[in-house]
């Protein structure tokens, strides 16, 4: 049965996966030679990827120290979490505040693998890992709100996991079911692809994508707005993850290149 066997045995080597490509682009050790092999093909065609790679680490590190420290949250529900990269998001909520709760969700056998490093947090606070599928808000609920208070604010962390699912597919569907489980006060933090920036680039990264059997979906600016639908964004808006409140920027590496990167990103408050 799926879900069962150990990790190892499930990890299949012979195609590239999504978060070991990440993980190349941010310089780690996950992954295999059939990943960096895609990852060098998308750097070759748009040696963008590991910039907007890195942009949209950086982007979830500073909205958590937002929500952190000027909204007051100490409950967070990352799903999509990917392979452990240090900072990770409770290190980052951890730091400013020792108590806070945080739940990490991926069905991704090789972080799954990789789990334990994610749960090395604080003794004051909480950090737990759940298996599960982003496609199943109801088991993920269940789950977590065995860890952490959903009649009390949650930060909601989807990074760079919704363009894997399409509209039709019913990727509103998981976040609005999301959403609509969390308390007044709680916050919506996205991330997501767009070929508004670079359209030619993007295109030829979902088709090297697409070669490796990887479905990608890039929303332009409204579409990606649907998503914070009911929510109060804060500003700066849905922009480049790139320009989200760089005031909040920690140990970043400056970027030489001014312009956009082809990930949208905002946060929202449920009121």
């Amino acid at each position: 049965m799926t879900g069962t066997e150990p990790a190892g045995q499930r990890i299949d080597t012979t195609k590239p996966h999504p978060a070991r490509v990440y993980d190349w682009y941010l310089g780690g050790k996950d992954n295999y030679p059939v990943d960096e092999a895609l990852g060098r093909r998308i750097a070759s065609l748009s040696g963008d990827a590991p910039r907007a790679a890195r942009a949209n680490r950086w982007f979830m590190h500073r909205a958590t120290r937002h929500l952190v420290g000027k909204a007051g949250i100490r409950q967070f529900l990352d799903i999509g979490t990917g392979i452990p990269t240090e900072p990770n998001l409770h290190q980052i909520a951890q730091k400013a505040a020792p108590d806070a709760r945080v739940v990490y969700v991926d069905n991704d056998p090789i972080v799954l693998a990789h789990a334990g490093a994610l749960l090395r947090g604080t003794d004051e606070g909480v950090t737990e890992y759940i298996e599960a599928d982003a496609r199943d808000p109801r088991k993920i609920l269940e789950q977590a709100g065995r860890i952490i208070d959903l009649d009390r604010p949650v930060a909601l962390s989807l990074i760079a996991l919704m363009h894997f699912i399409a509209d039709e597919d019913g990727a509103h569907d998981v976040v609005d079911a999301l959403v609509d489980a969390l308390a007044p006060g709680s916050a919506l933090v996205l991330s997501a692809m767009t070929a508004d920036f670079e359209p030619e680039n993007v295109r030829r990264g979902i088709e090297a994508y697409a070669a490796g059997g990887v479905t990608l979906v890039a929303r332009d600016k409204d579409e990606f707005g649907r998503f914070f639908k009911g929510l109060d964004v804060l500003e700066p808006g849905v922009v480049s993850v790139k320009d989200w409140r760089p005031e909040l920027a920690v140990d970043e590496t400056p970027d030489a290149d001014g312009g956009p990167v082809s990930l949208y990103g905002a946060v929202g408050i449920k009121s």
